[in-house]
Parts: structure tokens; C-alpha cells; sequence
């Protein structure tokens, strides 16, 4: 069995109900897109101004370096789960992006916001399910959980 077959396998195991499920649909996304928003937040300097388009500046945040580190992760793991994740990625970078330039609050405000509100509903469904957070066991199910989120949702 390959790898990202055993990891979403037993990551699935603490995962089975439907109420869980739709929470957990719901709020791995949202904790992915907060924890990605709040690194955001931490500007990289001008390092690397001078040598990137205008467009893409916005852009040059942690979240941005911390996302290529993740993608090489799930690269390893799996082609077809790297392409999804790298367009999830671009729709969370824009997304922060468009959050930020609506100018509702600080963005790490709103970030810290989403991000503990994601994980009441997430205790909350792991309560119902009866079964601990799987990362207590393996810290690498942090990122296992919104892979298989997006399989899941794509249904590879």
C-alpha cells in the first residue's frame, strides 16, 4: 500500500460519521486558510521585492514560503493530491489576499477569528465522533487532514 493510501486510511479511521464529516469539510479548509493568513501576516521584507513582478508582491508573506514547504510535502506523497492542493493553495492565497484588501479588520484578527472558530466546531465533532484528534499520535496528520479533505471532495 502506498503511503498517502495508509495515511488518509487511518486518518479516515477517527473520521466516520456524517455530522463529523460536514464539520470536518467545513473547518480543516477554514484552519488551513486561517493558519496560511495569519503566517501572512508576517511580511518577508523587501528580500525579494526587485526580483518579482508587481502583481505577484501581495503575495511574498510566510504563508506564501511556508505553502511551497507544504506542497513538496504532498508532492512526495502523491502527484495527483499535489495538483489539487496547489490549486486549493492559490484559491486560499487569493482569498487571504481579497480578505485583506476588504479592510474589515486587521487580517490577523480575522484570521485568529476563523481559526479558533474552526477548532470549537472541530473539538465539538471530535467529541461526537468519540475518537482523539489524530495528530496527537502523529503530528504529520496536520497536514494529512486537508488531503483528505480534498479527496474526499474529488473523490481520488
Amino acid at each position: 500500500m502506498r503511503t498517502i493510501d495508509r495515511l488518509l486510511a487511518t486518518y479516515g479511521e477517527s473520521h466516520q460519521t456524517t455530522f463529523y464529516k460536514r464539520i470536518h469539510f467545513i473547518c480543516v479548509p477554514a484552519i488551513f486558510f486561517s493558519i496560511v493568513g495569519l503566517l501572512a501576516c508576517i511580511p518577508t521584507g523587501s528580500l525579494f521585492l526587485s526580483k518579482v513582478p508587481e502583481t505577484f508582491q501581495p503575495f511574498l508573506h510566510l504563508g506564501s514560503f511556508a505553502l511551497i514547504l507544504v506542497l513538496i510535502y504532498y508532492l512526495k506523497l502523491s502527484f495527483r493530491l499535489f495538483i489539487v492542493m496547489v490549486l486549493f493553495s492559490l484559491i486560499v492565497l487569493y482569498g487571504i489576499y481579497i480578505l485583506d484588501q476588504l479592510n474589515l479588520a486587521p487580517l490577523w484578527l480575522v484570521m485568529l477569528f476563523i481559526f479558533a472558530v474552526s477548532w470549537v466546531f472541530q473539538f465539538i465533532g471530535h467529541n461526537h465522533e468519540g475518537k482523539k484528534l489524530s495528530f496527537l499520535k502523529d503530528i504529520q496528520f496536520l497536514l494529512i487532514g486537508p488531503a483528505w479533505t480534498m479527496s474526499h471532495l474529488f473523490r481520488f
